[in-house]
This record gives structure tokens, sequence and C-alpha cells, in this order.
């Protein structure tokens, strides 16, 4: 049986996106694996809510069977929160490519790209249809 599901995002680089998660959305860094003086390598932790992130140049060595896959992204994550107002005040000044809308689900959504160009929809349940 699945214990936990994690989605692993390939990027050029790690660190323009370190600060969208910690500093905006308030995920703690629980692994770094350095390539020279970049990141190869970075995993994010929010409760039970967990995302990696690994350069291609990692990808290249670390999955050469799979490392030209790797860079057809981008990659389109649903992440469902408490407080979609305070994600829209965490979040301003991001790329937004999908305006706040409710939907016929029950879902209060908005959607941004974070700084690497993945597509980021966040919602929350629980909002009347309109």
């Amino acid at each position: 049986m699945v214990k936990k599901i994690t989605a692993v995002l390939f990027v050029k680089e790690i660190e323009p996106v370190v600060s969208f998660w910690v500093s905006k959305l308030g995920f703690t860094k629980t692994i770094e694996v350095p390539q020279g003086n970049k990141l190869a390598f970075l995993a994010l932790e929010s409760g039970s809510a967990e995302i990696m992130y690994q350069t291609y140049a990692s990808a290249d060595q670390d999955l050469p069977s799979v490392s030209a896959e790797v860079r057809k992204g981008p990659t389109f994550l649903y992440l469902e929160v408490e407080n979609l107002e305070a994600i829209k005040a965490a979040v301003k000044g991001a790329e937004v490519y999908l305006p706040e809308r409710t939907t016929f689900y029950g879902a209060k959504e908005i959607g941004v790209k974070d700084p690497a160009g993945h597509f980021i929809t966040f919602a929350q349940f629980g909002a009347p249809a309109s």
C-alpha cells in the first residue's frame, strides 16, 4: 500500500524556487544536496505536504536513462489549502495563470507559476459555487 506521494519537479536551477516555498508558503528545507556552488536537489516539507526539486544536470548524472524526458515539463500541482486568502497574500507578485474562481465542485481556486515555471493551483474547499 502507498504510504505517501511526493512530487519531484525538475528545473534548470533550484535557487529561484527556495523563497517561493520557504519565505512565502512556510515550507522547511529538509534535504539539500549541493553540486558545486549550486543545489542539485532540494526537499521541502510543511506538515504532511512534501515537494522535491532536482536539477536537469543532476538528472543527467542520476537518471541518465530518462534525463531527456525530465526536460519536457512543466509540472502541474494541485494543493488543497485551509485559507486561500492567506495564500493569495503569500504568492502576491507571482505570475497568475488561473484567476481566482469558484468551481462547480465547491473549491475556490487560484493558479500561479512558481519561479521555475511549474503551474501550482491552490484550492480551498467548502466555498459556495457561484
